[in-house]
């Protein structure tokens, strides 16, 4: 699978930029956030719909002041993101997971405005802490629209026999005084037509409980930053729903937020090699730095190179752990690749940073944002040793 791109990174991530950077590096311009902001700040201009940032997707807390600005807060698995959410993105915190714990709940509740479940039996286990509370907390019921177009099964949450949301049977005859809103979450990197068909199908399921609920939460996976990206036809479906049902609507993109705003900076260790084919090694991994590559997987685009064969010189990019398949893919360049070349991997601000792992040690990149305007770099967050030895005992 091989992602989509349409903003020319030479010029929002110049040369004179990522060949000083320190590598390895996530580089995230500002420039570039603003611009994806503002577009989904423009969805909520045309129709009224809330939008919050989701954190499984890009949980860059030091670029959390600027999305503010223009979103409504932010999604959490769990109440280890809804205290990030709380305390650093300071705005309404939604959470939903697939079950929680006492502890979980009781953590939950702390951070959160609003708590979505799983399931019946866990909204009716903890209805009453919630109530007790005092907060005021809404909530909210998880259901399964029975429809997605999902090509990859890993990422699919409306497979049949989904741990991920309610059937429409398992709320029949139960009494929903109490819950706030439904949400449904269909949608990987697709386009408005999509959701329109899934919308269709969560309407024939559920068309009964929508009346009588305060929101609809229409999940992630909007891909709304994509030049591409019908909005118009999103704006009228998210406008003829609320009218036709008299609820609010809720959108939760976390992907959209960061699409194409940043890199990751590597650097060629050495050239081994093996019969026929040039193994190039990074200072980066495929396995510890970008792991979708490995699990949808997919070939990341870099600056500068083409496929196998298309250039002069092809390489087998190969990462730093011990995993015989960390390789990230086959490229071709115009120019031999010698230890100490930069490769800027393209589009890595979103479902990277937050699924590296310190595995055989290997250290996380850097975190950096890049002011174009200014044209300055800022490194905010360096790892090392105690990062790694604080997550094992």
């Amino acid at each position: 699978m091989a992602k989509k791109f349409y903003l020319d990174e030479l010029d929002n991530f110049p040369e004179s930029v990522t060949g000083r950077i320190e590598s390895p590096c996530f580089l995230v311009s500002e420039g570039l956030l603003k611009k994806n902001l503002e577009a989904l700040s423009n969805v909520k201009r045309m129709t009224g719909a809330k939008v919050f940032l989701a954190l499984k997707g890009f949980a860059m807390f030091s670029t959390f002041p600027m999305i503010r600005r223009y979103l409504d807060g932010v999604c959490a698995s769990g109440p280890i993101e809804a205290r990030l959410g709380h305390d650093e993105f300071r705005k309404e915190v939604h959470t939903y997971a697939p079950a929680f714990s006492d502890e979980d709940m009781r953590k939950t509740i702390r951070y959160s405005d609003t708590i979505i479940f799983n399931s019946i039996a866990q909204w009716k286990k903890y209805r009453g802490m919630i109530a007790r509370s005092g907060k005021g907390i809404e909530v909210g019921l998880r259901v399964n629209p029975g429809y997605s177009e999902v090509e990859t099964d890993l990422y699919n949450p409306a497979l049949p026999g989904s741990r991920l949301g309610m059937q429409p049977e398992e709320l029949r005859g139960e009494d929903l005084r109490g819950v706030d809103g439904l949400h449904f979450h269909a949608l990987c990197e697709q386009n408005a037509d999509t959701l329109v068909r899934v919308l269709r199908s969560f309407e024939r399921l559920y068309g009964e409980h929508i009346p009588r609920m305060k929101w609809v939460n229409f999940g992630g996976g909007h891909h709304i930053t994509r030049k591409d990206y019908d909005v118009d036809l999103l704006a009228k479906t998210i406008n003829g729903f609320k009218k036709k049902y008299g609820v609010q609507v809720h959108i939760e993109p976390g992907e959209a937020v960061a699409l194409n705003a940043g890199v990751l900076v590597a650097t060629v260790l050495d050239v081994v090699r093996n019969k026929k084919v040039d193994n190039a090694i990074l200072d980066t991994s495929a396995e510890a730095h970008m792991p979708d590559v490995l699990a949808m997987p997919y070939r990341p685009n870099i600056i500068g190179a083409g496929r196998p064969g298309e250039q002069r010189h092809t390489y087998r990019l190969g990462g730093l752990t011990c995993l015989a398949g960390d390789v990230i893919g086959d490229y071709s360049f115009a120019k031999p690749l010698r230890p100490g070349d930069r490769l800027v991997f393209l589009d890595m601000a979103h479902y990277s940073m937050v699924k590296t792992t310190t595995f055989n040690g290997i250290r996380h990149p850097s975190i950096a944002l890049y002011d174009p305007e200014r044209n300055r770099v800022r490194v905010v967050r360096r790892f090392g040793y105690a990062d790694y030895r604080n997550r094992l005992s």
